[in-house]
C-alpha cells in the first residue's frame, strides 16, 4: 500500500509520461506539479517507488517511466474514487447518443464513434449476441419458384435476412407451410434452445427436405450475423501513438482482435469484473500479444441481452479519460 505522499508522486509522474510520452524527472515534477515538499524528497520517493518496481529508469534516461505495476496502483485508487459519473457531460453524451440512434445497429456504431472521439484509442463494440436473442417473428417470402427471402425479427426488435434458392421450383404454398411449421417451433425461443430441442419429438418432421433447407437458412442468417456485430473503430488513432509509430508493432494486436472468438474471450474476461469497467493493464492481458496495450471493458444490458464496450489503447493511457468514456457508452446501452 502506498502513501498518499507517494501516490500522488506516482500520479503526478504517470500524468506527465501520459501526456508526453518521455521520461520524468524529479526536476519535472517539482516544477509543474504542486506536489508540496522538496525537491530532495521528491528524488526520494521517486527512488523508493523505482525499488518497490512501481517506476522503471529507461538506460538510455535519466528520467523514470511508469511500470505496469505503477499504471495497477494508480487505476486501483482511481477506482476507488468518485469519478464524477453524474456531472453534466456524462449525460449530455449518454442523452445524445440516445437521442440520435432510433436503432440498435446505429446506436452501436455512433457509441463507438463516440468511444474513439473521447479517449482517441480503439473502441470495440460487441452487441448482444443474436444467438442469445428470443425470435419474435419468422418469415419465408417468395420471391419467384425458385427463390425466397428469410425474414427474422428478435424481441429487442432487430430484423435479419437472407436470400435462400431452391434447385426445384417450391410453390408459395408449400413455402407458406414449412413458414408455419417453423414459426411454431421458433417463435420465443433462442438459437441456442431451438439447436437444443432439435432432437426431441421433431426428427420425423425435420426429414422434410425445404423444411431442413429453411431451417439451415434460419441458422445461417443468425450466425453470420452474430460475427458480425463487432463495432471497431479507432486503428488510426493508435497508429499516431510513439509505441506504434511503426505499424509492425501495432500488427500483433490487430491480428488477435480480428479474430472474432479471440476477441470475444479476451473482453469477456476483461469485463468479467462485476459492476463498472474493469482494466487489464500490459501483462496482465492473458493474450502474449497484448502485453504493450490496455484493455478497458465494461459490460452493458442484462442477461441474455448483455454486450461489451471496450477500449484499447497503450498502456500509456489516460485512464481517468478512458474509465469514465466507457461508463459513458455502457450507459448509452444500458436499456437496449
Amino acid at each position: 500500500m502506498l502513501s498518499d505522499r507517494r501516490q500522488r508522486v506516482l500520479a503526478a509522474l504517470i500524468e506527465e509520461y501520459v501526456a508526453r510520452a518521455l521520461p520524468v524527472g524529479s526536476r519535472t515534477l517539482t516544477e509543474r506539479y504542486q506536489l508540496g515538499v522538496s525537491p530532495a524528497t521528491v528524488r526520494n520517493e521517486l527512488s523508493v517507488l523505482e525499488d518497490e518496481g512501481y517506476i522503471a529508469q529507461p538506460h538510455t534516461s535519466a528520467g523514470r517511466i511508469p511500470t505496469d505495476h505503477g499504471y495497477r496502483a494508480f487505476v486501483d485508487n482511481l477506482l476507488e474514487t468518485d469519478m464524477g459519473n453524474d456531472d453534466v457531460r456524462y449525460a449530455e453524451v449518454v442523452d445524445e447518443l440516445r437521442r440520435s440512434a432510433s436503432e440498435l445497429d446505429s446506436l452501436l456504431g455512433r457509441t463507438s464513434t463516440a468511444l474513439t472521439r473521447l479517449t482517441d484509442c480503439l473502441s470495440i463494440v460487441l452487441a448482444p449476441s443474436v444467438l442469445n436473442l428470443h425470435i419474435k417473428q419468422l418469415s419465408l417470402v417468395s420471391l419467384n419458384p425458385h427463390r425466397a427471402l428469410v425474414v427474422l425479427v428478435t424481441e429487442d426488435g432487430q430484423v435479419f435476412n437472407r436470400q435462400m434458392e431452391f434447385a426445384e421450383e417450391v410453390a408459395a404454398e408449400d413455402l407458406a407451410q414449412v413458414q408455419r411449421f417453423l414459426g411454431d417451433v421458433f417463435t420465443g425461443k433462442t438459437l441456442h434452445e431451438i439447436e437444443d430441442g432439435l432432437g426431441a419429438g421433431m426428427v420425423e418432421a425435420f426429414r422434410d427436405p425445404l423444411v431442413r433447407m429453411a431451417l439451415d437458412e434460419v441458422l445461417s442468417c443468425l450466425q453470420e450475423s452474430s460475427s458480425s456485430r463487432a463495432r471497431r473503430l479507432g486503428v488510426c488513432s493508435l497508429l499516431t501513438k510513439p509505441e506504434f509509430s511503426q505499424s509492425q508493432a501495432l500488427l500483433p494486436v490487430m491480428q488477435v482482435l480480428e479474430d472474432d472468438t479471440v476477441l470475444l474471450h479476451i473482453l469477456d474476461d476483461a469485463a468479467a469484473g462485476g459492476a463498472g469497467p474493469t482494466v487489464r493493464i500490459g501483462r496482465e492481458n492473458e493474450a502474449e500479444e497484448l502485453a504493450g496495450v490496455s484493455v478497458v471493458a465494461n459490460h452493458y444490458g442484462r442477461g441474455e441481452s448483455a454486450g461489451i464496450v471496450a477500449v484499447i489503447g497503450p498502456t500509456r493511457m489516460d485512464y481517468s479519460k478512458v474509465i469514465r468514456a466507457v461508463r459513458i457508452a455502457s450507459s448509452a446501452l444500458e436499456d437496449v
